[in-house]
């Protein structure tokens, strides 16, 4: 497999395309935004003008997109992954989608002759940059295998989860904890700044106990410095927190933690935050918890 359609050349997907083409493959890509492409031919890519020449020489496809919308009009369009793909294809879907939608893919292109995962990601763009993202993947076991090569420039946690629709569902849960540590951390950081005590210092400690987390490595600098700049953006976790309770339902469980992360995060879209990083979750919690707090912040030790 040495000929690769990528689409969607954004936040994620362009970064992850320059990784596969410096581990030697060729990569076709698609992207409905010119400055995408340009990049791409910068990398030594290959721009392509529609979805079907992105594909129908392509050993592998992957689709990197918003949303299930996107990707149902991706793989099922006129023109898409399925109309344009020669059989013994391996299509991978990285978005993060519904499961359900993964699992008409997987249906569908099993009936054209098709190889079909669900490989949705966690890591951010920084992770996509580096090449080490966590990757879980729902779909055969054999066509996993076949694209351990791919996967490989692309992360450095792949994992083999379940059938189709599996890895969408690991996302959600992914997302869901992703999402409720935000959370905490911001209101860890509303707490120590609203008592006098230097919220830098206090994060650093925490970083390196039981409540550490990737978020509080990587983030807590920036969080309490009140930089925002997206790595995810609000909006698309907001869509990310959709799935998890539409999944939610499908399985009959109650998340009541889940439903309140999912609706701090709402508020953060409604504030008019959802093009900020999803750290932005610490605006929301400097509302709630109002005046008496940002007037302390700037309080050290």
């Amino acid at each position: 497999m040495t000929t690769i359609g990528f689409i969607g050349l954004g936040i994620m997907g362009s970064p992850m395309a320059t990784n596969l083409l410096s581990a030697g493959f060729d990569v076709i890509g698609f992207d409905v935004q010119p400055v995408s492409l340009e990049r791409l031919a910068a990398d030594g890519g290959q721009p392509a003008d529609s979805i079907a020449q992105a594909t129908v020489d392509a050993d592998v496809v992957i689709t990197m997109l918003p949303n299930f919308p996107q990707v149902e009009e991706v793989a099922f369009g006129a023109g898409g992954v399925l109309d344009s793909a020669k059989p013994g294809l391996l299509y991978i879907d990285m978005s993060s989608i519904r499961p359900q939608t993964s699992r008409r893919i997987a249906g569908e292109g099993a009936e054209k002759g098709l190889r079909v995962l669900d490989a949705p990601v966690s890591g951010g763009e920084k992770g996509a940059i580096d090449g080490v993202l966590s990757i879980m993947v729902g779909g055969a076991e054999e066509s996993f295998a076949a694209a351990a090569p791919v996967f490989a420039p692309l992360g450095k946690t792949v994992v083999h989860v379940g059938p189709a629709g599996a890895g969408q569902t690991v996302k959600a849960a992914n997302q869901l904890v992703v999402g409720g540590t935000y959370a905490l951390v911001a209101e860890a950081i509303v707490l120590l700044e609203a008592s006098g005590v230097d919220a830098g210092l206090g994060l650093d400690v925490l970083a390196g106990g039981l409540a550490g987390s990737r978020i509080l490595e990587l983030k807590r600098k920036s969080m309490v410095a009140r930089e925002f700049a997206p790595g995810f953006r609000i909006d698309l976790h907001h869509k990310d927190m959709g799935i998890v309770l539409d999944a939610a339902r499908e399985a009959d469980v109650a998340l009541p933690v889940g439903g309140l992360v999912a609706q701090l995060i709402a508020a953060a879209r409604a504030q008019g935050y959802g093009s900020l990083d999803h750290s932005a979750l610490l605006k929301v919690a400097d509302g709630i918890a109002g005046a008496n707090t940002a007037g302390k912040r700037r309080l050290t030790r």
